[in-house]
């Protein structure tokens, strides 16, 4: 306090100062209607200015939770979709009444290791079997397929992308429904798929979409794989080989979709006993 005493003593001549300038000011502002207008005007512009630039602090620091967000009901959303529905269709008599069940639902999970320049490529996500993932759903994204996942922890998944050796995936030619196999190239481009196995009567053309196909036990028919950039990659014997353009840009993944077939099970079970029998 003593010092405190002593320092005020010492500067009093510029405390007063300060003290008799604002309140000059005050008394200059409060009893001039220009002055006050232009005072009030300037303030607001400083207020809101700060205002602005906290909210766009908030909202950065917010936007994971956004993202989070608009994952989910991305998810919700396509969970509601046509071609996550089948029809089961009961006949009785005359009467046939057709009811729409859900195949596909899924689950939104953010991606938090990936990798683009292997011959093996993986990708881990933020969700494990404590939301419902199990080995062997389909994974994909809001640009179309990603891959499948190989394991599953408690919180964590490691999914097997479509950038890897050993993933190949039911596909088809959007336009004319002709089925081939989507591999990824052995040039270990990123961005090229191989579409193989298609038809040698089809005739394809550039920029044709490729998507998956109704054979497809992992993901609904229809999403996108890509779009056929070169009609004369590979030789193929009785069919056609053609290099696709990949649709998802795997080197940007934020956030992916687990799908979950729930005729999955019921379908292996039945073909496994047909293979039993052969």
């Amino acid at each position: 306090m003593r010092n405190l005493l002593i320092f005020i003593s010492k500067y009093n001549a510029f405390f007063l100062f300060l003290i008799f300038e604002v309140s000059a000011l005050v008394i200059y502002v409060k009893y001039n209607s220009f002055q006050r207008a232009t005072y009030i005007n300037t303030a607001n512009d400083i207020t809101g200015s700060m205002y602005a630039r906290v909210n766009e602090l908030n909202s950065y620091l917010l936007l994971k939770d956004v993202n989070d967000s608009l994952a989910r009901e991305n998810a919700r959303l396509r969970g509601q979709l046509n071609s996550a529905y089948y029809a089961d269709t009961l006949a009785k008599r005359t009467v046939t009444d057709s009811v729409y069940k859900q195949q596909y639902t899924y689950t939104e999970a953010r991606v938090i290791n990936n990798s683009v320049n292997k011959r093996n490529n993986y990708i881990t996500i933020l969700k494990g079997t404590k939301d419902g993932i199990t080995k062997g759903m389909g994974v994909i994204s809001s640009s179309g397929v990603v891959g499948k996942i190989i394991y599953a922890s408690e919180h964590l998944s490691i999914v097997q992308s479509l950038l890897h050796k050993d993933s190949q995936v039911s596909a088809m030619l959007a336009d004319t429904k002709d089925i081939g196999s989507l591999v990824w190239g052995d040039d270990i481009d990123p961005h090229k798929g191989l579409l193989k196995d298609v038809p040698n009567h089809v005739k394809p053309h550039i920029g044709q979409w490729v998507v998956t196909s109704t054979y497809s036990s992992l993901y609904p028919a229809g999403i996108p794989l890509g779009r056929v950039s070169n009609l004369h990659a590979k030789s193929g014997g009785f069919f056609l080989n053609m290099e696709v353009n990949l649709a998802v840009d795997f080197s940007k993944l934020q956030y992916v979709y687990v799908v979950n077939n729930k005729l999955s099970l019921e379908r292996q079970a039945l073909e496994g006993q047909e293979k039993q029998d052969e």
